[in-house]
């Protein structure tokens, strides 16, 4: 099977420290597996960056502690398809005793990992996943949602674009889990700020044609067209609603989920003026920028996208719980202990994971510079607002979590 070449071609180990004989760790080893989309419409936003990040992690992390027993990061492809990111899991779970698994963009991909992790009492991080689902009805006791989510995007972008006169939408979604529960998400926020959602209609993912789907947009007369998709999918409508002359048509565009990889692929010519919202941007500190630094000098000086960062970040927090407990055995207790720990590393700064698994931090509205405005190679965004952590997240009671009580 595909799978299963790529997965164990592409297997990697990272080692730190020897001296096992104080903590539990099942086989001797703290095994992390990357899970991720290694080569298709997702793979600038997460894949060998984020690869390459929780080995960062792991590495920085054992420089500043002591690390018990030995560390391994392996990773493989799950082609975005929930059946293949599930075949990979069992068989890392069940055989290859991996302990944690990380990032997992594609949020239909993602509920399936959710479902199983829980089912094999093990650990899972969810970067590149957006749907908040994973906070709300299909919340786990195993399961940490770190970067963002569509309730998160929909309330900063939305909410914004509203405000400042945006008030009849269309969406063009992603026909999966992450379309649809942006589109919802994004829709009640437009509704409650006091706009209307005028129709929408569902795009194969991924997809490559989009002349329709924006020509039906257009014929709505919606003063905002959301995309409720992300990667290859957004570059590609952003490109051909170009074409369609749309926005000089007097309609706006939304990007709903933009990755500075995305504007990278555009062109500041075709992205300038986009909002949107995002949780991590290499140019916000100096600690971001030092990061970067490496992360590029290793990736073909591409900078890092947020959830990158956020693998980076979710694994350093997950070492410090595993050697907190000196043990990774009980993947709900990993978890717990990780909720009760305040999160504090060097990118995503200090902050909680609440009883649903929502980690909290600030997000930020940002807008794409205009080609005049920037200074160098990927100096892409102007920060519009920042959205102080206790707005930028679902409430906890309105959710539906069953472990909320």
């Amino acid at each position: 099977m595909r799978w299963s070449l790529k997965a164990w071609a592409a297997a990697a180990a990272v080692t730190a420290g020897a001296g096992i004989a104080l903590a539990d760790y099942t086989d001797g080893v703290i095994k992390i597996g990357v899970l991720n989309d290694q080569s298709g419409i997702y793979s600038d936003v997460t894949g060998p960056g984020s690869v390459w990040a929780a080995r960062k992690a792991v590495e920085d992390y054992c420089k500043a502690n002591t690390c018990d027993g030995k560390i391994e990061v392996v990773f493989a492809d799950h082609q975005n398809k929930p059946d293949v990111g599930s075949n990979i899991a069992r068989q890392w779970y069940d055989v290859d005793k991996v302990d944690a698994i990380v990032d997992v963009p594609t949020s239909s991909v993602a509920l399936a990992i959710n479902t199983l992790t829980r089912e094999k009492n093990k650990v899972f991080l969810n970067s590149g996943a957006a749907t908040s689902d994973l906070t709300g009805k299909d919340c786990s006791p195993n399961t940490v949602h770190w970067t963002y989510d569509t309730w998160a995007l929909a309330n900063g972008t939305g909410n914004a674009i509203v405000q400042t006169g945006g008030k009849s939408w269309f969406f063009i979604t992603a026909d999966y889990a992450f379309g649809y529960a942006l589109e919802r998400d994004t829709a009640a926020v437009v509704e409650k700020a006091g706009g209307k959602v005028v129709g929408s209609v569902r795009h194969p993912f991924p997809g490559q044609d989009f002349s329709s789907f924006l020509l039906q947009a257009q014929q709505s007369k919606a003063q905002i067209i959301g995309l409720a998709n992300a990667g290859g999918d957004t570059i590609n409508s952003i490109k051909q609603a170009a074409e369609f002359g749309i926005v000089q048509g007097g309609q706006n565009l939304a990007g709903l989920l933009v990755f500075i990889t995305d504007v990278h692929a555009l062109g500041l010519q075709t992205a300038q003026g986009l909002i949107f919202t995002e949780s991590w941007y290499w140019d916000l500190n100096d600690v971001n920028r030092a990061f970067a630094k490496e992360f590029a000098a290793a990736n073909k000086g591409h900078m890092p996208t947020m959830v990158q960062a956020g693998v980076y970040s979710a694994v350093f927090h997950y070492l410090k719980a595993v050697h907190a407990l000196k043990s990774d055995a009980d993947g709900a207790a990993v978890v717990a202990k990780m909720k009760e720990m305040p999160t504090d590393d060097r990118l995503f700064g200090k902050g909680t994971i609440r009883q649903d698994g929502r980690k909290l931090h600030p997000m930020y509205l940002f807008e794409v510079k205009k080609p005049s405005e920037s200074k160098g190679p990927w100096d892409y965004y102007k920060l519009r607002a920042t959205i102080p952590t206790e707005e930028a997240f679902r409430p906890l009671a309105e959710g539906g979590c069953p472990l909320v009580k």
